[in-house]
Order: C-alpha cells, then structure tokens, then sequence
C-alpha cells in the first residue's frame, strides 16, 4: 500500500492509500469501450482469488503490444446494468467494476515493461503513479457540434424519425458516419466511423 496522487476525469488530483492493478481488456472490449461512451468499466469471469478492493487505482491496457488506453479506481460492484449492443459483455453479472479518471483509447501510451499474463494482476503503486504522469490531466473540455444525416423515404415526419432511431440502433458507430466539427468552426467538420476520421468525399478517393 502507498499514498498515490491520481488525476481526476476534470483534471483535479486526489490523494489516498490505495493498492494498483494492471487490467487486461477482453478481446473485442477495446472497441466497445472507444466507440461509445462509459463512465466505468465492468468486467466478469475473472479468477475468485483476484480480489481489488474499493478505492484501488487501476491501469487499463490493451495488449500486441501492451498500451494504456485509461486509469481508473475500482468502485463498488452494481450488479448487472442494461444491455449494450456495442459491449459483449454488457449483459453479464459485473465482477469488477472501474470508475474512470482518465480516458486515452484514441491515443493509446506505450506501457514500457508491462506484460501481464492474465486479466488482472497486482501492479507496482509507483508504475501506476508513472504512468499517471505520463499521461498527465485530461485536455480541457469543449463544446463540439455532432450530427448524423440520414436520407430516410417515409410517409411522416413521425415515421421519419422512428426509422432514423432504428437505423441508429441497428448500425450504430461502426457502420453510420457521424460528423464533428467545433462550435463556431462548421468549416472544420469531419467525418468519424469506427471512432476514427474517415473521408466521405468518393472523389478524393480517386
């Protein structure tokens, strides 16, 4: 156990004795986790002796190779939370469950000598603490304008927007292209699939 200073998701630290963890994310989580949006992360079928308690500082990791896509402390368990088409294992009773304090899946950080072997493993407080630093407080917040056109046929406007919500659910990020650009700055849209920049203009692509 030591005294770690963690930064917060609005940038702020805080100070407590805690123990670290190193999180190996399941295959397929990384993308549910990047494509829509969690305030925590919740992951089961882990091994009953592994047991992180509350308060516990966590390094969330992707492996091939081994990066850090987010920080976290471990929260109270809650069950089972509503289904997520974009999370396979979104249906599941949580066996652990991470509260987020820092979030880099677009850029994921280089975890250096990391190499864990199985999905949780008990992490050095002063790796965890490097890491932190590495990664630094979260950038600030802006306004961001995000819309999603779709060309719908339907006899209503009513019926319209029945079936854009159903196109929504049913393609979701990973096939419907949505476009960002910052407030006041419309020039400067671009298009996102897969939780990347993507180009829309089919004559570029020529």
């Amino acid at each position: 156990m030591t005294t770690d200073t963690a930064h917060r998701s609005d940038g702020t630290s805080r100070t407590a004795s805690t123990g670290a963890w190193a999180v190996l994310l399941p295959a397929g989580r990384y993308d549910a986790e990047r494509l829509v949006h969690h305030d925590t992360l919740e992951l089961t079928g882990l091994d009953e002796t592994v047991r992180p308690r509350p308060g516990d500082d966590v390094a969330v990791l992707i492996d091939e190779p081994v990066r850090v896509v987010a920080l976290g402390r471990v929260a109270a368990a809650t069950g089972t939370r509503p289904d997520d088409p974009e999370d396979p294992q979104s249906d599941r009773e949580a066996a652990l469950v991470v509260t987020y304090t820092r979030r880099a899946f677009d850029e994921p950080l280089p975890a250096g000598q990391l190499a864990p072997d199985r999905p949780v493993t008990p992490l050095d407080p002063a790796i965890h603490r490097a890491l932190a630093e590495r990664l630094g407080p979260p950038p600030a917040r802006r306004t961001w304008l995000v819309g999603l056109d779709l060309p719908i046929e339907a006899d209503s406007p009513a019926e319209a927007v029945r079936l854009f919500w159903s196109y929504v659910q049913e393609l979701g990020p990973r096939e419907l292209p949505a476009f960002v650009s910052p407030a006041g700055d419309e020039l400067a849209m671009q298009a996102f699939v897969l939780g990347a920049e993507a180009n829309q203009d089919p004559e570029e692509d020529d």
